[in-house]
């Protein structure tokens, strides 16, 4: 018997006449599942002070394919986190640029929803306050961000705590509020950084599990970095590696399986080790 698919998206709400803060996936709809929704050229990072510059990020390319999900992998301090906050639009590239469809994006939007290794949560709302508040500010009626918000919360197995504070929650509970709430609005793409890494071994296999079936019924488009190998392969359709500072891409690979996957297969294990094998050729362990 198969799966029953969670239920995401709701019809009741559907603006019939523009495009809403909440909704930024709409603005894109006439892109094809597959087809190319963000493209990422050229991208050069120099952080500067009075004496001394560091090149970060140096001709870094990438287009991104509309409803998959790429991880970013390679040495500590190579540049992920800046690659991503440079397409979140909160950092400026000294060179470069990253475009949304046709739209170049050079500050924060709503187009793009972000999810933090640290949660970065209200401790004074509660779980679905938490989730509402994007929708919130973009002037969504109350009625409509409940029920979305609560559908969301559903959506990540916290619906028994959708009023607990936040002090309340495990850290798993606390990251899955986080998903939601970046989810809930709709973004074009998602970019995660780093969101499971401070967790233990077993709730971070959850979190995979959950973020896996979010995707899988949602379509949507993510870029999730990580310095897990194997978190890359379970989660993703490419894996970007990048080369030791200044970062560039130095590998991409292709994960051909379906979701979801067997880790202990012995095809996952020998991509694993290729994956590996290109790390340590930047003289990086996993």
């Amino acid at each position: 018997m198969s799966e029953p698919k969670i239920k995401i998206e709701g019809d009741k709400y559907k603006a019939k006449d523009r495009v809403r803060a909440d909704r930024t996936d709409e603005l894109y709809k006439d892109i094809p599942e597959g087809g190319t929704l963000m493209t990422i050229k050229d991208l050069r990072v120099v952080y500067r002070t009075d004496d001394s510059e560091t090149v970060a990020v140096e001709n870094f390319s990438l287009d991104v394919k509309k409803g998959e999900l790429i991880s970013i992998v390679g040495p500590s301090g190579c540049g992920k986190t800046t690659i991503l906050r440079c397409i979140a639009g909160l950092l400026q590239p000294t060179e470069g640029k990253v475009m949304i469809g046709d739209k170049e994006c050079t500050s924060p939007g709503s187009d793009r929803g972000m999810v933090f290794q640290d949660f970065a949560l209200f401790p004074w709302r509660s779980v679905v306050q938490n989730v509402e508040f994007g929708m919130e500010v973009a002037g969504v009626p109350k009625e409509e961000r409940r029920e979305r918000a609560l559908r969301y919360v559903k959506a990540v197995g916290l619906e028994k705590f959708a009023d607990s504070r936040i002090h309340e929650l495990s850290g798993g509970m606390k990251q899955r509020v986080g998903i939601a709430r970046a989810l809930v609005m709709h973004p074009a793409v998602v970019l995660m950084d780093e969101p499971f890494g401070a967790l233990d071994a077993q709730t971070r296999n959850i979190m995979q599990e959950t973020l896996n079936k979010i995707i899988t019924h949602s379509a949507r488009t993510v870029l999730f970095v990580t310095h897990s190998v194997d978190e890359a392969l379970y989660l993703s359709d490419r894996v970007v590696v990048l080369s030791k500072r200044p970062s560039t891409i130095y590998k991409i690979v292709d994960v051909p399986w379906p979701r979801p996957r067997d880790r202990a297969a012995p095809e996952f294990t020998e991509l694993r080790k290729k994956i590996l094998s290109y790390l340590e050729e930047q003289n990086v362990m996993e």
